[in-house]
């Protein structure tokens, strides 16, 4: 089973928040790049997520590209039956040269047959040559063929529907990919906001500090301890600028947008409970596009093998002509009086033809070659069921853990607030020192950080979780 991904979705939406995460523990090791402005922040294109499903559905390559091999396979499908139209076609040729035993000479060709019309011996040496010319229209029609063609539409018609479930799969990745990268840009804009609030508040420790070292009020460690957290904020808030700008392009991306940048409007909606998960386990087996794809692709080698069977079988197939000849040379009973450059006999002729293979070697080996594969397409199969029901657990599970963490995550954050401000209050008061405000700030940071991850952990892992049991289909 192939699938096509222009993102890897999970890995690049993980990396993206881990790297806006630790914006916060980071070092200042590199200058500070200047911010995006507010202006170009808005001039951006901007989508909810039901708009950019929708536009991603007509507009992204991948799925263009499935709708195109659907048509292709429909085609293909329309190319079997098409053997029961019937053929017509013409010929016309002209010769010159010895006519030993006969009195004219053509060429078969494929879509016309031209039955030898003449028994007359004519007896003459190499130096004896004459013209000859021939045109003909013929017609054949399939008769009856005792199952083979009908054997070889059910597998292609078998190998379409294997193609539209592997389109409908590559509908459900993209969809994902979109809801996934969607959802990052809205958490990228959550560690952003709490950078920026880090930041803000560093700058107005430093003035604070500031105006207390010029006042004799406390020591110059302070200001410099300031300064320096400043400054990584400064660096921190610069990358979580990155960070959205990053994630902005992959969801460009995974939309289809013809945009380099694409942003995201709205919030996470809360939806309902899932469903239990063996009522999940049941609906991923019966819908999955996966499964059915390489069920699908099964019935299609075995109506392959029954074609190759009815190989052996004979088949029926009508022809008829219409044509007129010419000869120049002379037969037993003397010249006949024809130049044969000019094709003035006139024939007609409509039968039944009946072809039946005795042995033939080759229909062997493809048929045992087609028994084989069948039984490979039959363990892919099963091997495509037990990945989909491993990637639903893992989905299901992932999912309680996020959700289960949530409400921690969102105490440590009010605990962490509630720890800056007492700190904040004691370094007024001058009961604290510098060092101890920082710790209060980062632990803050770091907590609202971790809150806006957790809230795209959880909404990720709900779309996983809908993707691995096709809803929506």
């Amino acid at each position: 089973m192939c699938r096509v991904s222009l993102i890897p979705t999970r890995l690049s939406a993980l990396v993206l928040l881990w790297a806006a995460s630790s914006v916060m523990a980071a070092p200042p090791t590199t200058a500070s790049e200047p911010a995006l402005s507010a202006s170009a922040m808005t001039a951006l294109p901007t989508m909810t997520l039901s708009e950019a499903l929708a536009y991603a559905r007509q507009h992204q390559p991948t799925l263009r590209a499935a709708q195109a091999r659907i048509e292709v396979a429909k085609r293909a499908a329309q190319s079997v039956r098409a053997e029961w139209l019937p053929q017509l076609g013409a010929t016309a040729q002209i010769f010159y040269g010895t006519m030993n035993n006969s009195t004219a000479m053509f060429l078969g060709v494929r879509t016309t047959d031209l039955p030898r019309i003449g028994g007359s011996r004519s007896d003459g040496s190499w130096a004896d040559a004459y013209p000859s010319s021939v045109i003909g229209l013929g017609l054949r029609q399939n008769v009856y063929d005792f199952g083979r063609l009908a054997a070889l539409a059910m597998a292609a018609d078998a190998e379409a529907a294997a193609t539209r479930y592997r389109a409908a799969q590559e509908e459900l990745d993209v969809a994902l990919q979109v809801e996934s990268m969607f959802y990052a840009v809205l958490a990228a804009k959550a560690v952003e906001r709490a950078a920026e609030d880090a930041y803000k508040r560093a700058a107005l420790r430093r003035d604070m500090a500031k105006v207390s070292v010029e006042k004799g009020l406390r020591p110059p460690i302070d200001l410099t301890r300031a300064e320096a957290d400043l400054t990584r904020f400064e660096v921190g808030r610069t990358r979580a600028h990155g960070s959205i700008e990053s994630a902005q392009a992959l969801f460009a991306a995974a939309v289809g947008a013809p945009e380099p940048l694409l942003d995201a409007s709205g919030t996470v909606e809360e939806s309902a409970p899932l469903a239990p998960l063996g009522q999940a386990l049941e609906q991923a087996l019966t819908h999955d596009p996966g499964v059915r794809a390489a069920l699908e692709k099964l019935v299609s080698q075995q109506a392959l093998t029954r074609a190759t069977i009815r190989q052996w079988a004979p088949s029926l197939t009508l022809t008829a002509g219409v044509s007129g000849r010419a000869g120049g040379a002379p037969s037993n009973s003397g010249p006949s009086g024809q130049s044969g450059w000019l094709p003035s006999v006139p024939n007609w002729d409509i039968g039944l033809i009946l072809q039946a293979p005795l042995f033939d070697g080759v229909l062997l080996a493809r048929r045992s070659q087609s028994q084989a594969q069948e039984e490979v397409l039959k363990q892919e199969v099963e091997v495509t069921r037990r990945r989909l029901l491993a990637e639903i657990q893992r989905a299901y599970t992932s999912f309680r853990i996020a959700e289960s963490s949530l409400p921690a995550l969102q105490s440590a954050t009010v605990a962490a607030q509630k720890n800056y401000d007492q700190a904040s209050a004691r370094f007024r008061a001058g009961l604290s020192t510098s060092v101890e405000l920082a710790d209060a700030e980062a632990l803050r940071t770091d907590s609202e950080i971790q809150l806006a991850v957790g809230r795209f952990e959880i909404a990720r892992a709900r779309a996983t979780f809908h993707r691995s049991i096709a809803s929506g289909l």
